[in-house]
């Protein structure tokens, strides 16, 4: 019916549209006649016939591609056309394009999950995704604990690495193994079960390294939460927590009741009001880590309420989580480990499923974790190099085309061979050697190699 003629005929004060094709009576539509319209037809009286245009027909609208942006903080020019627009929709803002339909806008932060909507004069509307790229920072990280953190030697030691220029970020745990959140957060939930501890002052920690030129990713630990599990267990919760076939607490070599219940909307909505808590207060980058079910055979796990593979609920949480804390400002990314490129049903980490919900994967590729053999690698801990190259290979190939870039975590400990400068730096060289500039490095003591590490 888009612009098409539709019969009317007067009935009293009104005029009743009747499109062509309808038996009597269906679908017409009626609307009245203001003072001094359609006085011819007033005059012939009821019954009289006349043709009349309705505009259905959606206004054009192009919207050109933002700018890509380093920071979902970052202010965003949205610009297109709609020339038979009347006004322009994007999220809460409004717009009057020009007169040849132009139209620009300025956001303060990037968009997220918005789009932009034509409106012309008849209320008819043509909506377009907003998409804003992003491209993330250069990252040379290695990992702190709340308790390094609160230590001052050992702060002072990752503050040397960032005087020196040899790191340019910090990844800093915001809740632990444990189940702990490292500072007084507010959440709720974290103050009841206990889990908030004033371990560190989260703004004083950003400010201070934030003044420096560094930026921060904070890691959340998702789903293994001992301090939540247990609470929840004694507590009249038992559906948050990962269950046995005999309904009693799942039990791992992380203990008796470790691993909360991904499935589960109040676990979720936990983690997410944590991510987005510290992207409140600053930090550059929310990493979610065990964001996954349990290691072991899936048939000796219930997840209550669980509906589909769990791989789907796990990516399936991070996609609740990404426009929340992009909306907060900080960009999401999930830990995953190493052979979940090959084997995404063995913990529930799909990448295919997972790398469209995040910035970036961050796969745990430590050469100590790898068997003999694996990537035709003889001894990949005594092959750092070798065996970082093969498995980054495989990740960049499942992540393409998804937007979501890879940066690895690598190894900087010691387990079956002495890891220091050389092995360290084998595994960053072979990192750049893949086209990837950044990377993560873990040391459970947070201590690092800094002679690994190139001064920029």
């Amino acid at each position: 019916m888009d612009g098409s003629p539709v019969t009317g005929r007067v009935d009293g004060d009104a005029v009743v549209y009747e499109p062509d094709g309808l038996s009597d009576g269906e679908h017409t539509f009626t609307a009245e006649i203001p003072p001094g319209g359609v006085a011819g037809l007033l005059r012939d009286g009821p019954g009289a016939e006349a043709t009349f245009t309705v505009d259905t027909t959606a206004p054009e609208l192009a919207v050109t591609p933002p700018e890509s942006v380093s920071s979902y903080r970052e202010p965003v020019t949205v610009r297109g056309r709609a020339p038979d627009a009347e006004k322009i929709m994007i999220g809460a803002h409004t717009v009057i394009p020009g007169p040849d339909g132009s139209f620009l806008s300025e956001l303060p932060h990037s968009p997220t999950g918005s789009e932009v909507v034509a409106v012309d004069a008849a209320g008819n509307t043509t909506a377009q995704p907003l998409t804003t790229g992003i491209d993330l920072p250069q990252m040379r990280a290695v990992h702190v604990t709340a308790h390094a953190w609160s230590y001052g030697p050992m702060r002072e030691a990752i503050l040397d690495l960032a005087r020196q220029k040899r790191i340019d970020t910090v990844q800093l745990d915001i809740k632990d193994e444990d189940g702990v959140v490292g500072y007084a957060s507010k959440v709720p939930l974290a103050r009841t079960t206990g889990a908030a501890q004033p371990i560190y002052e989260a703004r004083a920690a950003l400010r201070q390294l934030h003044d420096m030129g560094v930026q921060v990713v904070g890691r959340i630990v998702a789903f293994r939460d001992p301090t939540l599990a247990e609470w929840a267990w004694h507590h009249g919760r038992p559906d948050w927590v990962v269950q046995n076939p005999a309904r009693q607490p799942y039990s791992s070599h992380y203990g008796a009741i470790a691993f909360t219940n991904f499935a589960h909307p109040d676990v979720r909505r936990y983690n997410i009001a944590l991510a987005v808590e510290a992207a409140e207060l600053g930090f550059d980058g929310i990493m979610y880590d065990y964001v996954r079910r349990p290691d072991g055979r899936l048939s000796s796990m219930r997840f209550p309420g669980l509906e589909g593979p769990a791989t789907e609920a796990v990516a399936g949480f991070l996609a609740q989580s990404r426009d929340p804390v992009h909306a907060a400002g900080a960009h999401q990314s999930a830990a995953v480990y190493g052979i979940a490129a090959t084997r995404p049903d063995q913990i529930a980490q799909d990448i295919r499923l997972i790398a469209p919900q995040v910035d970036y994967v961050a796969p745990m590729i430590y050469p100590s974790h790898w068997g003999p053999g694996e990537y035709g690698v003889a001894n990949p801990n005594g092959q750092p190099f070798d065996i970082v190259a093969a498995s980054l290979r495989d990740f960049q190939t499942v992540t393409k085309g998804t937007g979501a870039t890879v940066i690895p975590w690598l190894q900087d400990f010691s387990l079956g061979v002495d890891y220091g400068d050389a092995q360290v730096r084998a595994q960053i060289d072979a990192t750049y050697k893949a086209g990837i500039d950044s990377f993560f490095l873990w040391s459970p003591s947070v201590e690092y190699h800094g002679g690994a590490l190139d001064p920029k």
